[in-house]
């Protein structure tokens, strides 16, 4: 690995985990945008199906606080790309 380039957090990683990056062998696509901004989404098994659909992500660091959700979608001219799309309660 690139000692240079900081590894890469995964979203639901506890943060208290040592090693909170991306698995081998798990596929991810990066948050771009609002409050999830860099992190990784494990995608890994995900159906075509559902890859198309809007994940709603459980965050306290939201515009709604504690119980809130961001919204990501994936970007179809860049599929590892996921943008944010707001927030919900």
């Amino acid at each position: 690995m690139d000692l240079s380039t900081p590894r890469r957090r995964v979203y639901g990683a506890d943060h208290d985990d040592p090693d909170p990056g991306p698995r081998p062998g798990h596929a991810y696509g990066e948050l771009v945008g609002g409050p999830l901004d860099g992190l990784l989404l494990d995608v890994t098994g995900w159906s075509p199906a559902r890859l198309a659909e809007e994940a709603r992500l459980p965050t306290e660091i939201g515009r709604y606080g504690p119980g809130g959700r961001a919204h990501y979608r994936r970007r179809a001219a860049d599929p590892g790309r996921w943008d944010w799309s707001g927030d919900s309660r």
